[in-house]
């Protein structure tokens, strides 16, 4: 099957100037910040030395998190997670370009991935195991090369001993833009079996608004690159007016929920509708504006949270924060989600995903610590 290619959109004249707003912002995933504090890992919701988020309801939270270990696996930047059918993680590490796996709280590197092209923002990405795994072995993953942002897939094999190899990849999707930032990268498997994609604008403002551009969008695909039937673009933009979507994830109903980068001013935690538009560059936040979706969660200070990796478990969401390096979690209730309370303020730093564990744990997957590591959480009440 051929990779589907888009023409991506040339950078603005105005780039130069954003270029430099986003290094002073909390935006990106890449540069190193002070702790926000050092509270213990009791709740939080006003943030260290900022206003609060902002939630739509008044669902009730779940209990504490609580750490089980640390995993000292020597990782440098690891930027996703997902698991095996026989409990074996794999990591992507964005510079490096490495897969590496970890069973047993031993990491071992697979190998590095051919094509990547890392710097800033860019890397190795975005990790994705097929709904059908147990029988096409299929690891997808979203990476940065020398022309754009791409999507392709391995085929994982297992050696009698137990140690794991992966072919060529097979590239399957091509044309997202790339830049030193907002490059998007997280993918995941929806429930109903296609491939959702978040994509960041790239420094190019006018491509979110328009439906034909693959900037600042969620993008809905079949297992091999093509769009899926029911977009509601007739392309595969599934929902657009996005910054730098950073986390994806369904809750028990089914709704897909997807966690943002704002620029200096209001993160986001937003609810995708099919065909929605959340406004950037119009609006950011919630400001109530005919034609744009609001987000449900707002943080209006990017130095509390920067939300990169998702999860849903039970009716609460988990984010992991970069610049606010701590644990958000907020609690959702259908369509509404409550005010978010953080957890592990400035004692781990930048947190880059939360990973769902077979056990129904979480992983958390830290940032430039040099070396990263892993916090196992317990089980979610």
């Amino acid at each position: 099957m051929p990779a589907r290619a888009f023409r991506a959109g040339g950078l603005p004249s105005g780039a130069m100037a954003l270029c430099l707003a986003v290094l002073l912002s909390g935006c990106t995933g890449s540069g190193q910040d002070a702790p926000m504090g050092s509270s213990a890992g009791t709740g939080n919701s006003a943030g260290m030395g900022s206003a609060a988020g902002r939630g739509t309801g008044s669902a009730v939270p779940a209990a504490a998190p609580k750490i089980l270990k640390r995993l000292d696996l020597q990782l440098t930047i690891p930027w996703a997670a997902v698991f095996l059918p026989n409990g074996t993680a794999i990591i992507s590490e964005r510079d490096s370009a490495l897969l590496k796996a970890v069973k047993d709280g031993r990491a071992t590197t697979l190998g590095q991935v051919p094509g990547v092209s890392p710097g800033g923002e860019g890397g190795l990405l975005g990790l994705a195991l097929s709904p059908g795994f147990a029988t096409d072995s299929y690891l997808y993953m979203y990476y940065t090369s020398s022309q754009d942002n791409r999507i392709a897939r391995v085929k994982l094999t297992e050696a009698p001993g137990g140690s794991l190899t992966f072919d060529d990849p097979q590239v399957i999707f091509t044309g997202i833009p790339k830049a030193s930032t907002h490059n998007g990268g997280r993918i995941r498997f929806g429930p109903d079996g296609f491939l959702y994609v978040g994509t960041g604008d790239s420094q190019r403002r006018e491509q979110p608004q328009d439906p034909d551009a693959l900037g600042g969008k969620i993008l809905r695909i079949t297992p091999d690159g093509q769009p899926a039937p029911g977009n509601p673009f007739g392309n595969v933009v599934y929902s657009l007016g996005h910054r730098n979507v950073q986390g994806l994830a369904w809750d028990s109903g089914g709704r897909l929920w997807a966690s943002e980068f704002g620029p200096d001013v209001d993160d986001e935690l937003n609810l995708i509708v099919p065909g929605g538009n959340y406004g950037w560059p119009e609006v950011t936040g919630a400001p109530h504006r005919t034609g744009y979706l609001d987000a449900k969660v707002v943080w209006p200070s990017t130095a509390d949270s920067s939300p990169s990796g998702l999860e849903i478990a039970g009716s609460t969401a988990y984010l992991g924060a970069l610049r606010g390096q701590r644990l958000w979690t907020v609690a959702l209730s259908g369509e509404d989600a409550g005010p978010p309370v953080a957890y592990f303020t400035g004692e781990y730093g930048r947190i880059r995903d939360v990973i769902r564990t077979p056990d129904g744990g979480f992983w958390l997957l830290t940032n430039n610590q040099n070396p990263d590591f892993v916090l196992v959480l317990a089980p979610s009440g």
